[in-house]
């Protein structure tokens, strides 16, 4: 079910997203699998999720059983039709062309999912606050994150992130809304190189296909892998865990 939010109070939103990594990361079947599975035991039988994009990961998470709502959120006006067409007619799915607000008055749901999301907000404060005000007690906050501020370069830039995190920023912005952190960590160390690389030294402002694929196929399996059994102490991203007690 599609919900314009040209009826909502908010009105729909003018922002336009111009990231290129959307399309380029749809094909990463191993990072989005291993990532379903660390939010997995968490997700409820209702999900909102933030900045749902194209719906690659919305449809990560109906493949979870416990899962029979999903309110996927996007305020993008150019990747939003794709939302809307991928999952119309499925009765599990709301989708929705808004940004999480008060206003936007949400059923509260068991979890709130973020992937790569936080960094394009501005006022991140807000966006938990947001977000613990949208589940019921006992709900979890599942975000994903980029970390590293040393390694913020062009890639950043072009995709119009405000930030990189570190532990201690996400653990107080988590906090300063209430949460209870129950994980917080580092992954893919490897990326870190990778990204330093492509934005600090080449200064690319794009992510190819081809280039996502091959790190997903080779890099990603033994990575992830590895790091399940020892916590990396530094990594590309950051990857939370919160709950409303």
């Amino acid at each position: 079910m599609a919900v314009d939010a040209r009826r909502s109070p908010l009105g729909a939103p003018k922002f336009s997203y111009s990231g290129s990594e959307l399309d380029a990361l749809a094909e990463a079947k191993n990072y989005y699998r291993w990532l379903t599975g660390q939010f997995a035991p968490w997700l409820g039988n209702s999900v909102i999720e933030v900045g749902a994009g194209i719906g690659t990961f919305s449809q990560q998470i109906l493949g979870v059983p416990s899962v029979k709502r999903l309110v996927a959120l996007e305020p993008a006006r150019n990747t939003f039709p794709h939302l809307e067409r991928r999952f119309a007619g499925d009765p599990r799915v709301t989708t929705t062309r808004a940004y999480l607000e008060p206003t936007l008055k949400l059923e509260p749901a068991d979890s709130l999912v973020a992937v790569n999301v936080m960094e394009h907000i501005e006022d991140h404060d807000s966006f938990v606050a947001n977000a613990y005000a949208s589940v019921v007690k006992g709900g979890a906050l599942l975000l994903y994150v980029p970390a590293t501020p040393s390694i913020f370069g062009t890639l950043d830039t072009a995709f119009g992130h405000f930030r990189r995190y570190t532990k201690r920023s996400l653990r107080a912005c988590i906090e300063r809304a209430g949460w209870t952190i129950e994980r917080l960590s580092y992954v893919n160390m490897p990326g870190v190189l990778a990204w330093f690389l492509a934005g600090r030294v080449l200064k690319k402002k794009a992510i190819s296909t081809r280039e996502a694929m091959f790190y997903d196929r080779v890099v990603v399996p033994w990575v992830f892998r590895l790091e399940s059994i020892v916590e990396p102490p530094a990594g590309q991203s950051l990857i939370a865990i919160a709950s409303k007690k």
